[in-house]
């Protein structure tokens, strides 16, 4: 258990900065996050909450004295900006890190990368990417990977799901607020696609953060979390509903081109549809060899946890 160290969370309100704090907080460490407003309903009492604005530096610099940890989990909310605020929100917290000599963690994903890297990704492959969001996580990993001197961490993953709505595949599929009547399945239905569920990922953080004295200064593992085909991802949904006759129905691509003019997140969605196209796998051998082992909730349990965050299941 870890009882000295301080880790900031520039995004704990969210998916995957929320289960990582959550995990620091089971291993002991001391959590701080920056939060807008924190006046905000149901912030978790275990985190001292800092208010300010990732977009500010001052309130990332004055929010991180004294911390050996500091975690980027934010990003533009609805998908909008992505081209004006991430990199800026970035620099922000390498700024910081740099001069508290804090490791900074990145949440990472697989839009980095085109299908030449496809199907068994690895730390190394090249990256390629075919969308807008895909460059700028490159160019985030860049920024990481050309500052030398700050420490860094990124942990690539596939699509997350988790009991934290947000912008995600999965609440795409299924309705958060409602039972679940159906699953709009965006890919081939024999193709197995990679998910990543957000505790299990931030049980990962943690236990790389604990291997500090063995981490490279740039450190890069993938993460291989659930690879399933949309049979096993029906049954589960099924199962945790109660429900054995709900229905697999096709996702609706065409709105995606209809409405992506006029709404943000279906234009962005649009533009990951070539990963649900191709094989497509994390190759996660250099994170086992350095854990033992990968945190991996089952799926029904997983789905379950899920869809109840939800609000799907009672």
């Amino acid at each position: 258990m870890n009882t000295t160290h301080t880790a900031l969370i520039i995004g704990a309100t969210g998916g995957a900065g929320g289960e990582i704090a959550a995990a620091l907080l089971r291993r002991g460490w001391t959590v701080r996050a920056l939060v807008r407003n924190v006046a905000r309903p149901g912030l978790d009492p275990r985190i001292d909450w800092r208010e300010g604005d990732a977009l500010q530096a001052d309130d990332v610099m004055q929010a991180a004295a004294g911390v050996d940890v500091l975690v980027h989990a934010v990003n533009p909310p609805g998908y909008r900006d992505w081209d004006t605020l991430v990199l800026p929100m970035l620099d922000n917290s390498l700024a910081a890190a740099r001069a508290n000599a804090a490791r900074l963690v990145l949440p990472g994903t697989v839009y980095n990368y085109g299908p030449d890297a496809f199907p068994l990704l690895a730390e190394g492959a090249p990256q390629q990417p075919l969308t807008r969001k895909g460059a700028i996580r490159v160019a985030m990993e860049r920024r990481l990977a050309e500052a030398a001197d700050v420490r860094s961490l990124v942990l690539r993953c596939g699509d997350f799901f988790g009991p934290r709505a947000g912008n995600n595949w999965f609440a795409a599929m299924i309705k958060p607020g409602r039972p679940a009547r159906s699953l709009l399945y965006p890919g081939r239905r024999g193709l197995p696609h990679a998910w990543a569920y957000l505790p299990d990922v931030g049980e990962t953080v943690a236990r790389l953060l604990e291997r500090e004295g063995g981490l490279e200064r740039h450190a890069r593992f993938h993460f291989a979390g659930h690879h399933v085909d949309a049979a096993a991802l029906l049954a589960a949904v099924r199962r945790a509903t109660g429900n054995a006759t709900l229905p697999l129905r096709a996702f609706p691509w065409w709105l995606t081109w209809l409405a992506a003019p006029f709404v943000v997140v279906l234009r962005e969605l649009r533009e990951m549809r070539y990963l649900w196209r191709e094989p497509l796998q994390l190759d996660n051998r250099r994170l086992l060899a350095c854990l033992g082992e990968e945190p991996h909730t089952p799926l029904d349990q997983a789905v379950e946890t899920t869809l109840r965050g939800f609000g799907c299941v009672a």
